[in-house]
């Protein structure tokens, strides 16, 4: 998946996600794939900016105490 542009990454895991299930119901895949995706954007984000917050939340266009609230949400502040 080298080069592969993030949303053709996604497809395929999605894809895979739902062929494991063998035809089970997946559930509540929304907010797995917000959950999977927010956190990892964060902490890259978190460190390319050297955890400054108010630059990350300009990266992101995300109001600051938004992105606190979320940072404190995947735990990666205190």
């Amino acid at each position: 998946m080298k080069n592969m542009p993030i949303a053709d990454c996604v497809r395929h895991n999605l894809e895979g996600y739902l062929r494991d299930l063998r035809g089970s119901e997946p559930n509540r895949m929304y907010d797995m794939l917000l959950a999977a995706v927010e956190k990892p954007l964060l902490e890259v984000v978190m460190k390319q900016t050297e955890n400054n917050q108010s630059k990350a939340a300009q990266w992101l266009g995300l109001n600051r105490n938004t992105l606190r609230k979320k940072l404190l949400e995947h735990q990666l502040i205190e």
